[in-house]
């Protein structure tokens, strides 16, 4: 470990990275609920459901995914982590992102485009380096999507300056799918490798299957092509027997990892249950094209944004941290909370898109559920990332 003697949010990647996505986005959650019923204003340039849109996708992620590779990627390569003041340099990058695009009303599109994306931007070019001298190839995917992801948001900004709705545009379906493949690649690799590693102290019985199998390939493909076809054309009706097909395969996938067996540790069941929500979302999108009305795309849409994005973040984030920070790998009853609360927010959601009538109550009960969550795991995870290891 490189030695650092200053403040220990700045002694690994997760801390500042984790600590500041939690509090951002339940500060933006916060907003989000006013600018939506019409009585609040965002000084920004976007609209308010397009700044809703980015900022919980590309701001809020890319500070998670920017902890967790910072993280993983020196066990990966075996080089020296980012600690100190360029990891500090890196976070202040973020933070000008959000505060650039949250003020931006009159400033220059380029130039609020430029300020976001320097801090993905150089995380990128931080990772390639990395891989590259640590000649660790097997990750180059993930650097891949990792530039897809940065890439959208540039596609994002572009849209909304000339005027497009960004929130329902390219931009924003193409980093959505960055995001879903990124769970199931990562996703695909450490939930059944923590399930195998914790059920073999339990005792005999059913392991999950290794990772990577042939039918693992081949589930990836057909959610890769889903992602592609949907991107493209959203509403195509010839688009819902893939959304379809890719579902029902991750189910399998998910099923082969022996998730049941795991119900007596949070700290795992809910990573399956946040990877469930991937498959969920993309049955649902389908069945809305097949019949529409049954609920809206939007929620259907959400079960991706708020249950595969959202849970499955908060359930890596409260595993790493408490493993990184020297604690035992045990959910207490704070942590099951967050879960829970996380958990009303997603159903709110969807409950709104079955019950229009009910939906401005429903979306401000799942807003504040979403809050508790996120910011409960600031709260509660928020004094070990400013301390040394215990």
């Amino acid at each position: 470990m490189r030695a650092w003697r200053g403040p220990a949010i700045l002694s690994f990647g997760f801390r500042p990275f984790f600590l500041g996505a939690t509090i951002w986005v339940a500060l933006a959650m916060a907003l989000w609920i006013p600018a939506l019923s019409g009585s609040l204003e965002l000084p920004s340039q976007f609209d308010a459901a397009s700044w809703h849109a980015h900022e919980f996708l590309f701001g809020y992620l890319s500070a998670v995914i920017a902890g967790f590779l910072l993280t993983a990627v020196p066990n990966w390569t075996g080089q020296l982590p980012i600690v100190g003041w360029p990891l500090g340099g890196l976070f202040v990058l973020w933070v000008g992102g959000r505060a650039g695009v949250l003020l931006s009303d009159g400033l220059p599109s380029l130039a609020v485009a430029l300020v976001d994306l320097a801090m993905p931007v150089a995380l990128t070019g931080f990772l390639a380096r990395e891989i590259i001298v640590g000649k660790n190839w097997r990750n180059l995917i993930v650097l891949t999507m990792l530039g897809i992801f940065t890439i959208s948001n540039a596609i994002f900004h572009w849209e909304a300056a000339r005027g497009d709705y960004a929130a329902q545009g390219y931009g924003l379906r193409a980093g959505l799918g960055a995001a879903l493949m990124m769970i199931a690649v990562i996703g695909g690799r450490i939930v059944p490798s923590f399930t195998r590693n914790w059920l073999a102290r339990q005792g005999p019985g059913r392991l999950p299957v290794p990772p990577m199998q042939r039918f693992d390939k081949i589930a990836l493909l057909a959610l890769l092509a889903a992602l592609f076809a949907w991107i493209a054309a959203p509403e195509a009706q010839a688009l819902a027997p893939l959304l379809l097909a890719a579902g029902a395969l991750h189910l399998v996938r998910l099923a082969r990892w022996a998730g049941d067996r795991t119900l007596a540790e949070p700290l795992l069941w809910i990573l399956h249950l946040g990877y469930l929500f991937l498959p969920l979302g993309a049955i649902a999108l389908g069945v809305s094209i097949l019949v529409p009305g049954v609920f809206g795309g939007a929620s259907a849409q959400h079960l991706w944004m708020a249950g595969a994005v959202g849970l499955m973040t908060l359930a890596v984030m409260t595993r790493a941290t408490l493993g990184h920070t020297g604690h035992e790998l045990k959910a207490g009853r704070g942590t099951l909370t967050l879960y829970l609360g996380q958990l009303a927010a997603i159903l709110a959601r969807l409950a709104a898109g079955l019950w229009p009538d009910q939906a401005p109550l429903l979306h401000i009960l799942s807003g504040l559920a979403w809050i508790a969550a996120f910011g409960g795991f600031a709260m509660l995870y928020g004094p070990a990332m400013m301390r040394r290891r215990v």
